[in-house]
């Protein structure tokens, strides 16, 4: 999967995620994370310098320091797929909350990814 397409504007992006096998991750401060096989969405927001070509730049690879939550598990999954928009307003959690509204779906683990905001 390549970027080369993808201008350094703000944005927000949708990561498709997926895993084969059962494990216990620790999630920095937050707590341990138990993966399953199946499939993680992980939604952000890229507003500064970089916009989303930066940020998925990071995300499609596995970080060799951990900076955000996402680090950990990219560690333990396949990046299948990546949605985003150019956008100056942030709609992380517009889509998150489209997505956590799916069938079938849900948080496996609270507060994930969510440190900068209450929701």
């Amino acid at each position: 999967m390549t970027y080369s397409g993808i201008q350094s504007r703000p944005g927000t992006y949708a990561l498709l995620l997926s895993s084969a096998a059962d494990a216990v991750i620790q999630i920095g401060r937050l707590g341990d994370l138990r993966l399953q096989p199946g499939y993680y969405v992980y939604v952000g927001s890229a507003l500064g310098p970089g916009g989303v070509r930066g940020r998925l730049g990071h995300h499609m690879r596995p970080a060799n320091r951990t900076h955000w939550h996402i680090d950990y598990l990219r560690a333990k999954t396949i990046l299948e797929a990546v949605w985003f928009c150019d956008n100056r307003k942030s709609r992380e959690h517009d889509w998150a909350k489209r997505f956590a509204a799916m069938p079938g779906a849900s948080v496996p683990l609270a507060g994930f990814g969510s440190s900068d905001c209450d929701c």
